[in-house]
């Protein structure tokens, strides 16, 4: 089967437009670096005022500088921290030793000890049965 182009395709009616007649089309969209008007504000926020910043905790800035006992995190009591010690001493183990036993890091060993850790009760399950001993257990919240 044959075709024929020109009997498809009209030359006249077919060609391209010359540049002059592309010129009333903007092929670059505007683009503004920066802010957009009301970028960031809230819809009907209206005008500021202050105060009403607040931090992740839900407490306001000046309420937090002036906090003090109540963000602070729970540590490790000290009946803990020298029972863990007094437990790992007896059965001969160092830090490095009870960790490696419980597939655990030195450090969190070292934080117990030394009363900086986040009390865990699971941890402190892991560690009670490596050494053998009963150990205070952290206040359920």
């Amino acid at each position: 089967f044959i075709l024929f182009p020109s009997l498809f395709l009209d030359s006249a009616r077919y060609t391209m437009p010359s540049r002059g007649e592309m010129s009333g089309f903007d092929d670059q969209p505007n683009i503004v670096f920066g802010k957009a008007p009301n970028a960031g504000k809230k819809p009907g926020g209206g005008g500021g005022g202050g105060g009403g910043t607040q931090t992740g905790t839900g407490m306001s800035a000046a309420k937090l500088d002036a906090e003090t006992e109540e963000l602070k995190h729970k540590t490790v009591s000290k009946d803990l921290r020298l029972a863990i010690s007094k437990a790992r001493t007896a059965k001969g183990l160092t830090q490095k030793q009870l960790a490696t036993q419980l597939n655990m890091q030195p450090q969190v060993i070292n934080e117990y000890e030394s009363g900086k850790a986040i009390p865990n009760n699971a941890i402190i399950a892991k560690i009670e049965r490596a050494l053998g001993a009963k150990l205070p257990r952290a206040p359920k919240k």
